[in-house]
């Protein structure tokens, strides 16, 4: 089937359909759009994201942490360099020389201190990286059933016309039925992108956090004891 026929086909479908077949196509249509868009620029972050990843060992390499931060990028969007810098902060705020009243957090242990700001900054990566997902989770679980109700609705008119019409063959029933079950297709080509979509983006954001909570767990033991943790095949030692 070349384009021009395949253009006309859709055409014709469009032309002879009613309105519920025409919301479904364009809620469908709607899907498949905000699926695309969603993955695409989700998927670009990501990638930008792990690009980032690739500054960690230069920012173990800095001479002190204003130059390791610096190495990472001034980047709000880095999750590595805000990672360092909450921690950085955190850890400033607690040993800084106080001119005012005590207060109840500046009694915290400096591990436990530093863990919670390291945390929090882990969790807000979390709710960011995820965001979008469920909307692909949405489209991938409902767009079939759109679809196919729209088949059910074509081909229920579809008989209906050919009751109508009295005795008909099987030509003049093969063509509406068969207008009205590209509904179905339709809902499976919305659906498939987004389940591929979201299980690529679930898996690369997983790995991400992996690395993540690695450069976080390194960080906490450099605020903290002033080294980095070392890790060997046999044992972790500080350096």
């Amino acid at each position: 089937m070349d384009a021009h026929n395949s253009s006309a086909i859709w055409a014709h479908i469009w032309v002879n359909s009613d309105a519920l077949i025409k919301t479904v196509a364009l809620i469908l249509f709607a899907m498949s759009i905000a699926t695309w868009s969603i993955f695409i620029t989700k998927a670009l972050g990501l990638r930008r994201q792990r690009q980032c990843a690739q500054q960690v060992e230069g920012f173990w390499r800095a001479a002190d942490i204003g130059g390791g931060l610096k190495h990472l990028g001034v980047n709000a969007n880095n999750p590595f360099y805000v990672l360092a810098l909450e921690g950085h902060e955190a850890t400033q705020h607690l040993t800084a020389p106080k001119n005012h009243a005590p207060q109840r957090h500046e009694d915290m242990d400096l591990s436990d201190w530093v863990d919670r700001a390291l945390n929090k900054s882990l969790d807000d990566h979390r709710v960011r990286a995820h965001g979008g997902l469920a909307v692909l989770a949405s489209v991938a679980s409902t767009a079939p059933f759109i679809g196919l109700f729209g088949t059910v609705w074509g081909i229920y008119h579809a008989l209906m016309g050919i009751g109508a019409a009295g005795q008909v063959g099987i030509d003049q029933v093969a063509g509406p039925v068969g207008e009205a079950l590209i509904m179905t297709a339709l809902g499976l080509l919305v659906a498939i992108p987004a389940v591929l979509g979201y299980n690529a983006l679930l898996r690369g954001n997983k790995a991400l956090s992996h690395q993540l909570n690695r450069f976080a767990h390194d960080l906490h033991a450099y605020f903290v004891t002033g080294a980095r943790m070392r890790r060997s095949s046999q044992s972790i030692t500080t350096d």
